[in-house]
């Protein structure tokens, strides 16, 4: 059977959808990716994990995706990142694992660099922080940059299903104001990274780059050499498995 989600009311009136399991701490927050949501492979194993463990754990929709209320057009990185510091500050207690998938790896470094007395480890997979200016913006030609400049968004191709991805202009132009990678980041807690090298999405590169700039000294990247972007086949969801234990413990 599954259970209906809980809700979580924010101050405009909107309301993020999320399921939590009572347990011991560190507690482990599941933080999804760009028009994804809490049902995914990862999320749900997680959760199956830290049941089994006794361990705390939350996963939860952003505005506009999945089960939580509003457009998702209208969502930014900085209203996503505000809605995971609400599901931090109101669902959790003590320190934290946080989980961050894709776009979840943005916000999941949003999160840390604002609560790093709640946050314990950080857990990346394909994390893809600066993606609506290197991945998108960045990648585009000038007629796509133009277009959407002047009609306000535009309609690209996904990858994983037939309806194609709304990229609003206040995405791209509020995520700069986000951008982690041109500088060091102030986040010192132990952080593990797990990246496919046949992303098509993220490229590897990325992760890297990450580390590099992460002011922590303990930070540990894993390639995977035939690893893709969703990184959900058994023996992935393994290592994503080993690693959070490693952090927890």
């Amino acid at each position: 059977m599954t259970l209906a989600p809980a809700f979580l009311d924010r101050p405009d009136g909107q309301r993020v959808a999320y399921h939590r399991l009572a347990g011991r701490g560190p507690g482990v927050v599941f933080l999804g990716g760009f028009m994804s949501d809490m049902t995914g492979t990862k999320a749900l194993a997680l959760e199956e994990h830290c049941r089994t463990a006794g361990r705390a754990f939350v996963r939860f929709d952003y505005l506009g995706h999945g089960a939580s209320s509003g457009r998702f057009e209208d969502g930014t990185i900085g209203r996503w990142a505000d809605d995971a510091l609400a599901v931090l500050d109101a669902l959790t207690e003590g320190p934290l694992v946080l989980v961050g998938s894709s776009m979840g790896g943005w916000i999941m470094l949003l999160a840390a660099r604002a609560r790093p007395d709640r946050v314990a480890g950080l857990a990346g997979i394909a994390a893809a922080p600066d993606f609506t200016e290197d991945l998108l913006w960045g990648a585009w030609d000038e007629p796509t940059r133009a277009r959407l400049l002047r009609d306000g968004h535009i309609r690209v191709p996904s990858l994983y299903g037939a309806a194609p991805y709304t990229i609003t202009r206040e995405l791209v132009e509020e995520g700069r104001a986000h951008r982690l990678l041109g500088a060091p980041i102030p986040i010192r807690c132990p952080v593990r990274l797990l990246q496919g090298m046949v992303d098509l999405d993220v490229p590897w590169a990325t992760a890297l780059r990450l580390a590099e700039r992460l002011e922590s000294k303990d930070v540990t990247v894993t390639l995977i050499k035939d690893g893709d972007h969703r990184l959900s086949r058994e023996q992935d969801l393994t290592r994503l498995m080993a690693m959070v234990d490693g952090l927890v413990s």
